[in-house]
């Protein structure tokens, strides 16, 4: 590999090594690369982080710039972007975040059209193209420049999944989840109520820089003492993008 993929992804401290320029340059090199200069469009979404406006406005413009479509999810899990990137058809899908780091950091992950993370090859082809990019990538102009589209149905699709995938109901179940303050916040307590659970939410209270502190699957103490504490039937604690959970019992083990 190269120097600017690593094992999850491009991450590093928003703004200074992550920057809006290298953003730019991803987005172009990326969306050109999985498009294999196909016209479409490209699914992004992204974690509670305050840097992820300012890099997805960044990674946009690259993506645009290339003559394809974006369509901004918003803040939304890491999964639910791999699943909606196949219901939407999009080329490609990225996710905007750095995971259960701190809030300081950022990161940019790809999706193909599948759904899947990407192997080596097609990272190091990216690249290239993000260290030779006007060498070699066209820059269209009037109708061949692509658009944002802000669409802001994402997360019931997902849920709508997630619900498809279980039968029957929650009903009678107590549920004590701890959201990290990331991506989940949302969409957990909407998820579990609607399967008539009932719901115990801690850290459900981004603020931009508040993601993963003292909280999160990279500190379960939280979500075993709050299950011993409300007597819950299981307890569920996320990271930022919500790829990782630690599970308890009612035991809170």
């Amino acid at each position: 590999m190269g120097d600017y993929f690593g094992t999850d992804g491009i991450r590093g401290i928003a703004n200074m090594e992550l920057t809006p320029e290298l953003a730019f340059k991803i987005g172009r090199a990326g969306a050109y690369v999985l498009s294999q200069g196909n016209a479409g469009k490209v699914v992004v979404g992204r974690d509670t982080r305050k840097s992820g406006d300012m890099l997805e406005a960044a990674l946009t413009a690259g993506i645009c710039s290339v003559g394809l479509d974006i369509i901004s999810l918003g803040i939304i899990p890491t999964p639910a972007v791999a699943y909606l990137t196949r219901k939407y058809d999009a080329l490609a899908g990225i996710v905007i975040s750095a995971s259960h780091n701190p809030a300081e950091y950022n990161g940019i992950k790809f999706f193909d059209s599948k759904g899947h993370k990407l192997d080596d090859r097609i990272e190091e082809e990216i690249e290239r193209l993000i260290i030779e990019d006007d060498r070699v990538l066209a820059r269209p102009t009037g109708d061949g420049v692509g658009k944002r589209i802000v669409h802001s149905g994402g997360c019931e699709d997902y849920i709508e999944y997630l619900k498809s995938t279980i039968e029957g109901d929650l009903e009678g179940i107590t549920v004590a989840i701890d959201c990290g303050n990331g991506a989940l916040y949302r969409i957990a307590l909407k998820f579990f109520k609607e399967m008539k659970a009932k719901v115990i939410a801690v850290n459900c209270e981004p603020d931009g820089v508040n993601i993963n502190r003292e909280c999160g699957s990279t500190n379960p103490s939280i979500v075993q003492e709050l299950v011993a504490k409300t007597g819950a039937d299981i307890g569920l604690s996320f990271d930022g993008d919500a790829d990782r959970l630690i599970a308890v019992d009612e035991k809170g083990i």
